[in-house]
């Protein structure tokens, strides 16, 4: 060896020994560090209880490191913040490298309803974070991570973010995302860290998207199914927390808006959950907040390593598009709920299957709403028919009805008894005009469910509404009027003007055609009042549901007008009744039980108060 190359041989081997001893003085320099930081919190949280103090914790100390000290540190621990974007056709999602958690999603197939760009939440306030089995519990959102985008060659996209603790650990946060789909594929690797399951953190501040925020928060829920099948939801009000906690397998939990969701998904199910929801009525850019904390169940992969998968839903609350994932996220479309939850069976094995069915050959949806609305009027014509038929058989039987009210004055008791007979004996059901009107109900009921939830009329317009899945505001103002503005609102919806007036005129034309009874003159006013009643209440819905509702009574009035016309014959309905009473009474079950209950009280109204004949 020549003389110059065992001098630089030597001089290297000595720069190396002087920047080990410098490396291990520095190292036992941030030990102290540390030390000396955890004497100064001996009571801070462990692994599992009060994370967010952790990782507050944690960051404090790291921002109190050294700039000398952070450079011969591990690369996670010194590192400087990036946005990296992951997206395909449908959602472009922004993340941060420093925690590797989404900061911002944004869906390329809608906009507000000022046309702009719609997030589904943005800004630094959003994450998902894991607290490691490391250094008391640190928190992912303190490491610096590196991340390698991968693209699929089909129109998808992945980002492999990891972050090199030292010392043999490593994180990482692998996020994939496929072509033309919303759900987004979320892995987490440990390397060197022993643990069974991963505490996250969620935190989503849902943005305003649409027209009213006020209906936005109106339709703002938290759902979560269990891995048993079961799921259940809860509304998030202003004003007041709400929040619920299972240690039950939960498979996914979801932060619902109007129209947009985000759901996080694990199909072993997340061994522990707890969640936490508010709105802030000053708030006019966020409709509501949730705060969730999850443990993700980690399998052991061998080497050392542990993995833990989930999946993340960010998209449209469009019912198609939910139930083709077949893991229940279709019940966060809100088809009937509470005492009304038999209607979303109507919904989903009739109308629904109606509804796309014509759409998938008419784009107009006002026409689609017209031609359900015609379709149900025919299936159901039948019964409306034999309701109009009842009250024509009223109408014959009005003249006798009212020579049996003049006989026996006020002995209610004596002239329902003589009633009843006297229907017996012509053949005519006093109810027949009002049970067929029942079957249309539930009808009424599934569409005041489906049409406010369907995505689908979002955007659409029709003549004077713009959209069509909120109301047609033809004025509006910002003052507060007492009562009416609570009330009512502060904008008049011209569809819910036409809907009053149409079940009004509606409710005039049935009276006139409609025998009434003068020992209960509310009846006479009920069907006046309460379209005016509800006015307030519908003033606020989707222009789809007052439109359907609208043209159903204009529908209605049109049937009512042609059965009358053309096929109800009073004389012939007086010649049957005729013929029956020559026939003799049939009485039915329910006319003998009726009949019995009011001998009885005939009988009793005899007695003296005593109880003693």
């Amino acid at each position: 060896m020549e003389r110059n190359q065992f001098a630089g041989f030597v001089l290297i081997a000595l720069l190396l020994v002087g920047y080990l001893t410098y490396n291990q003085y520095e190292q036992k320099k941030l030990e102290d560090f540390k030390k000396a930081e955890a004497a100064k919190n001996p009571k801070k949280a462990p692994q599992g209880k009060d994370s967010t103090a952790v990782a507050a914790a944690a960051a404090a100390t790291q921002a109190a490191i050294p700039d000398s000290v952070k450079k011969l540190m591990p690369p996670a621990f010194n590192g400087t913040s990036q946005v990296v974007t992951l997206e395909n056709s449908k959602v472009s999602v922004q993340f941060n490298t420093k925690g590797a958690f989404p900061v911002a999603a944004s869906l390329k197939e809608y906009t507000t309803y000022g046309k702009k760009a719609l997030y589904l939440f943005n800004g630094n306030n959003n994450h998902l974070t894991a607290i490691l089995p490391t250094d008391n519990g640190r928190s992912t959102e303190t490491l610096f991570f590196t991340p390698e985008v991968k693209n699929d060659g089909k129109g998808g996209q992945s980002i492999d973010f990891a972050a090199d603790m030292g010392g043999g650990k490593k994180v990482e946060l692998i996020y994939s995302l496929p072509a033309n789909d919303y759900m987004m594929q979320c892995n987490v690797v440990l390397t060197g860290m022993t643990a069974q399951e991963l505490k996250l953190n969620w935190l989503t501040n849902a943005v305003h998207t649409e027209k009213d925020i006020n209906n936005e928060r109106l339709n703002t829920q938290v759902y979560y199914r269990f891995k048993d099948g079961d799921n259940d939801y809860f509304t998030v009000r202003t004003g007041e927390d709400k929040s619920h906690e299972s240690s039950s397998a939960t498979h996914w939990v979801g932060f619902r808006k109007q129209y947009f969701s985000t759901v996080l998904i694990s199909e072993d199910g997340f061994t522990h959950m707890s969640t936490k929801a508010s709105m802030k009525a000053e708030d006019t850019t966020n409709v509501a907040f949730n705060q969730a904390e999850l443990m993700l169940p980690l399998k052991a992969t061998g080497n050392g390593t542990a993995s833990g998968a989930m999946k993340w839903y960010m998209g449209p609350n469009d019912y198609r598009t939910l139930k083709a994932y077949n893991m229940g996220l279709d019940e966060m479309v809100p088809l009937g709920t509470g005492i009304f939850a038999f209607v979303k069976y109507i919904n989903r094995g009739i109308l629904i299957p109606i509804f796309y069915m014509l759409s998938g050959f008419i784009s107009n949806y006002a026409i689609i709403i017209i031609l359900m609305t015609i379709f149900i009027r025919l299936i159901l014509s039948f019964f409306t028919y034999k309701s109009y038929l009842s009250s024509a058989k009223m109408r014959v039987l009005k003249p006798e009805l009212d020579e049996l009210r003049a006989k026996f004055g006020e002995d209610q008791q004596k002239m329902s008894m003589e009633q009843m007979k006297m229907y017996r004996t012509a053949g005519v059901n006093p109810l027949g005009g009002c049970l067929p009107m029942l079957f249309q109900i539930p009808i009424l009921l599934s569409l005041y469910n489906m049409f406010p939830s369907f995505i689908e009329f979002r955007q659409r317009g029709f003549l004077w509404a713009e959209d069509l899945s909120t109301y047609d505001s033809i004025a509006s103002w910002t003052t507060n009027i007492p009562f009416l503005s609570s009330v009512y609102g502060n904008h008049i919806s011209l569809f819910t003007l036409l809907m009053t007036a149409s079940s009004l005129f509606l409710a005039i034309y049935n009276r006139n055609m409609t025998p009434q009874d003068p020992n209960n003159p509310m009846m006479k006013y009920m069907p006046y009042v309460f379209p005016v009643i509800l006015m307030g209440w519908f003033n606020k819905m989707a222009a789809a549901l007052t439109f359907y509702y609208t043209f159903s009574n204009l529908l209605s009035i049109a049937q009512q007008f042609i059965i009358q016309k053309y096929f109800i014959d009073e004389k012939a309905i007086h010649a049957q009744i005729q013929e029956n009473r020559t026939k003799g009474p049939t009485t039915s079950k329910w006319q003998q039980r009726l009949e019995e209950m009011q001998k009885l009280q005939a009988e009793k109204a005899k007695q003296p108060k005593g109880g003693k004949k």
